[in-house]
């Protein structure tokens, strides 16, 4: 076995954001040196990594040579060139999760016609190349109206996916690869994580609940355990290990789901990484995301992911009024609140809906928690200093 701690291994990570910052913690903890990427000079990852270079993880040249440095390989967002981490695999470098699984993920058309392929029960859909190809087909009416747009690379936290009610709106859309999906009729958004170790241990957490945020098409709030009968939590559970071992991921792999009227679940789409539905477990379980994260891809056995107690996460998002040097006004009064732990993540400039930090609150009673969480998103506010 290899000697991880306190040793000469090299751990990658590429990607330097919030998500790299968190699972620094826990690296911290085990005394595992790391190296990370990342295009932004200012990344929150930058003070807590052993080694920290600047580079755009789309570079070829430059995901390989930051490969060739390490032992092992992962990453915290999945817009990463696959051709390089191919390369680096046949290489022999470890890459975790693997070439193949994130290829399979990175671009949303190919991820839907996975579960199409797999019997993966997901949201009807259509593919179209480009703009009009798109609009070609709403005018011969084989598309019915609403329906949800989505890009079909490059969409995060809410960005690249659009409601479309009618043909004048498909206008102002990108002229891009994309999917269409049927509108699901849905009474609620939960996410299950699946852990996966190298030599196959499987986890998952419990089911979560999501509440997003009308506008801005983000996640608000996120509540573990989430309101749901035990029969849909056990059939939630049973779909995502189902995609976890289609996947054949190594790591965590988010998977976001709708419950319908009838509590059929869909699957929405899937992370192969720690993921923001993930972030309770921080305070609220005993083994947190980002730990059974990298347990799972140095093949370590795989920690408890049972909940210490009831957990509501608040994602804390800039105000979308301002723009500039960041100020958490009212983060002591919500510290003065039981249960309370503010993360903050380290990027100095705040923009409208852009996120910067979330709020765990733990309480036996989980409607007591959901209560403390609106009471959180009320007082704090992430402004711009010179307001």
């Amino acid at each position: 076995m290899t000697h991880y701690f306190s040793s000469d291994f090299k751990l990658g990570i590429l990607g330097g954001g919030q998500l790299g910052k968190m699972m620094l913690y826990d690296t911290r903890k085990f005394d595992i040196q790391t190296f990370v990427m990342d295009p932004n000079p200012e990344a929150p990852s930058r003070i807590s990594s052993n080694h920290f270079e600047v580079g755009s993880l789309m570079d070829y040249d430059k995901v390989m040579a930051f490969g060739k440095k390490v032992d092992l390989l992962t990453f915290e967002i999945e817009s990463v060139n696959v051709k390089a981490l191919e390369d680096l695999e046949a290489l022999g470098k470890k890459v975790y999760p693997s070439a193949a699984t994130l290829q399979k993920i990175q671009n949303k058309a190919t991820q839907k016609s996975f579960y199409d392929h797999n019997q993966i029960p997901t949201a009807e859909f259509q593919i179209f190349s480009d703009l009009s190809a798109l609009k070609k087909a709403t005018s011969t009416g084989s598309i019915n109206f609403p329906f949800v747009w989505k890009s079909a690379t490059g969409g995060y936290d809410g960005k690249g996916v659009s409601v479309i009610k009618s043909e004048e709106a498909i206008h102002n859309l990108p002229d891009v690869e994309c999917i269409v999906e049927d509108l699901v009729d849905f009474k609620t958004e939960i996410a299950v994580i699946v852990s996966r170790s190298v030599s196959g241990e499987i986890k998952s957490y419990p089911v979560v609940e999501m509440e997003f945020h009308p506008e801005a098409n983000q996640v608000e709030y996120v509540l573990c355990p989430a309101r749901i009968s035990e029969n849909v939590a056990k059939k939630a559970r049973k779909l995502a290990q189902k995609v976890s071992s289609k996947f054949e991921h190594v790591g965590l792999l988010a998977i976001e789901m709708f419950v319908t009227k009838t509590d059929d679940i869909l699957v929405n789409e899937v992370a192969p990484r720690p993921h923001n539905s993930g972030h309770f477990s921080i305070e609220g379980s005993f083994t947190n995301q980002f730990e059974q994260h990298l347990r799972a891809i140095l093949d370590l056995p795989l920690g408890s992911t049972e909940s210490k107690t009831n957990a509501v996460m608040v994602n804390l998002v800039g105000d979308e009024n301002h723009t500039g040097d960041v100020f958490y006004k009212g983060i002591e009064e919500i510290m003065a609140l039981p249960g309370v732990t503010p993360h903050i993540y380290g990027k100095r400039e705040t923009r409208p809906f852009r996120k910067m930090g979330h709020v765990n609150i733990i309480h036996s009673d989980i409607s007591e928690a959901r209560a403390i969480a609106e009471t959180v998103k009320s007082k704090i506010k992430v402004i711009s200093k010179k307001s």
